[in-house]
């Protein structure tokens, strides 16, 4: 709330691109030892911004899980792409690397990889087919903020990443998120792009004397107020991680004997991916049963929810899309998944009651 009063009565300055937008964008260079970083309103404008710095045209087909949030194919769908959704990898949940290569044809223009859970796809293997092929990689790590791959951080891979501060996510700045790139080459683009269609960045560093109209453009910059409410989180990312791995790691030791049991899966990390906890989630036998478990759930008192329903089956993912091979996994493991609660507030002992309410339930 500080930092708040500070941007509204000392900085004057509540618009895009103040002094705590440039201090969030300053940390996450540091500390992803990203080259560049543009603070956005969403996740969802990042991916629009990198559709368009992509050269995405109509016409052009672009390579996605179908498991995913909507605004994945949002993107690309308003540049007029094509969505061709894979299959997922069902221990992971994310895009299953080895479907790729046999769903690209002369069409295709792009991957996007979604680190879903924040643990990372297997991210050498889709460069290595994106440079075979001559193809971007745009990486939605909506999910994986200050979560990595190999040691380098999720979002900074690709061609472009594409982070969310959603209320939602591990930081949050109520609605917002960052495009992250490291070629300079798109900089300028992306700052037209951002500025709805104006050199407006140029003049504000004194490079020109007035700024004109110059590309295509939109308005792309989040408020320095919300800037100001994230970057409190961003000092205290080091103390929000710990908590939330403090969670993550209860749930997953105190929930072990079910899985021994055969009646939970619990999530599986590769040796190649650092989590951010961003979810603690479990699967069941079937549909029928997490129905009942969420039900059961509700009755105790505690919030549990299902996640995506995957996009080829939706009404939109028809119209602008279509799946590529046989949906195994997709389909099926999404219907196995709940979410248990988990956010940075939430007490061991309140964790304790989940896993409790878990083990007594009676209908796995």
């Amino acid at each position: 709330m500080e930092y708040i009063l500070e941007a509204v009565q000392k900085n004057g300055k509540i618009c895009g691109d103040g002094p705590f937008t440039k201090r969030c964008s300053s940390w996450m260079k540091e500390h992803f030892s990203s080259k560049e970083v543009l603070l956005t309103t969403s996740c969802t404008h990042a991916l629009e911004m990198s559709a368009y710095l992509a050269g995405i045209q109509p016409g052009d087909e672009v390579i996605m899980p179908s498991y995913t949030f909507v605004s994945t194919a949002d993107a690309f769908v308003l540049r007029g792409a094509t969505c061709v959704f894979v299959d997922i990898r069902p221990d992971t949940m994310n895009i299953d690397e080895t479907k790729i290569e046999a769903a690209i044809t002369e069409k295709t223009k792009a991957i996007v990889p979604v680190h879903y859970a924040g643990v990372a796809c297997e991210m050498d293997k889709i460069m290595a087919l994106a440079k075979k092929y001559n193809l971007k990689v745009i990486e939605d790590a909506a999910q994986g903020v200050n979560a990595y791959y190999k040691g380098k951080a999720l979002g900074t891979i690709g061609d472009f990443g594409c982070y969310s501060f959603h209320e939602t996510k591990n930081y949050s700045m109520g609605e917002g998120g960052a495009l992250l790139f490291q070629d300079e080459k798109y900089l300028e683009s992306a700052e037209i792009l951002r500025e709805k269609g104006t050199d407006r960045s140029k003049y504000f560093r004194g490079q020109v004397d007035k700024y004109t109209w110059v590309n295509y453009g939109s308005s792309y910059l989040p408020s320095d107020m919300n800037a100001a409410y994230l970057w409190a989180q961003l000092e205290e990312a080091e103390k929000i991680n710990k908590k939330r791995l403090e969670i993550w790691n209860f749930y997953h030791e105190k929930l072990a004997g079910l899985a021994e049991k055969g009646w939970i899966e619990q999530p599986f990390v590769p040796d190649y991916a650092t989590h951010n906890a961003h979810m603690y989630y479990i699967k069941v036998k079937d549909l029928e049963t997490r129905t009942k478990l969420l039900d059961y759930m509700k009755e105790q008192g505690i919030l549990s929810v299902f996640h995506y329903v995957p996009l080829h089956s939706s009404k939109a993912g028809m119209m602008f899309g279509r799946f590529h091979g046989e949906d195994v996994y997709t389909t099926r493991e999404s219907e196995r998944l709940l979410r248990l609660p988990m956010y940075y507030s939430l007490s061991l002992e309140e964790a304790g009651e989940v896993v409790k309410a878990l083990q007594a339930f009676k209908e796995y």
